[in-house]
């Protein structure tokens, strides 16, 4: 995953020098979170926000690359035999996303994503030891221009990796291990 997210920002960085347009822009929104894996007692979701910047560099007519800098709530609430509590995870985001024009209202998007724990909360105690200080997820969604500066999207983040501080042996472990789900509702201005 490292190496996939490497190349795309040697992607990026060919693309800006040779873009035909790049414009900056700020965005933020509503994330609805939870955990997706096997044996992860029963993980509802937690409603939360994102916010940050973007650049989206036209490679292309059709095709952008669109870095992102987010600051991100996500966790979920757990219903497990103990009670119900929250795991309120924030993490800075940064997912680079390949972003097609359908038309020039719609777009489909598409990229990896690399996050960083900032903080791990639980009934307010901190638990950021049990987590670890990095994720990985792959982001697929679908955006609409309502004028040239203002624009809304609705993005799914996969997660890839096990956000538990422990190591998975194989590949059952892999899909019983808890990992971010998030399905995010962003408003976005362009400058």
């Amino acid at each position: 995953m490292k190496r996939i997210f490497l190349i795309t920002i040697a992607l990026m960085a060919f693309g800006v020098t040779n873009a035909q347009k790049t414009r900056f822009g700020i965005k933020g929104g509503l994330n609805i979170t939870t955990y997706s894996g096997g044996d992860y007692w029963d993980a509802n979701s937690l409603v939360g926000f994102q916010i940050g910047g973007f650049a989206e560099i036209k490679v292309i007519e059709r095709l952008a690359i669109q870095p992102e800098v987010l600051f991100s709530m996500q966790g979920a609430n757990l219903d497990t035999p103990f009670g119900d509590y929250d795991e309120k995870l924030n993490y800075i985001n940064i997912p680079v996303l390949a972003k097609f024009y359908i038309t020039k209202q719609f777009t489909v998007e598409g990229g990896p994503q690399l996050g960083f724990l900032v903080s791990a909360k639980a009934e307010g105690e901190d638990i950021k030891d049990d987590f670890k200080s990095m994720d990985t997820g792959f982001n697929f969604g679908a955006g609409y221009n309502f004028t040239d500066n203002v624009s809304v999207n609705l993005r799914y983040t996969v997660g890839l990796s096990n956000v538990l501080d422990y190591e998975v042996d194989d590949a059952d472990e892999y899909f019983d291990s808890p990992k971010n789900s998030v399905l995010a509702l962003t408003l976005g201005y362009k400058f």
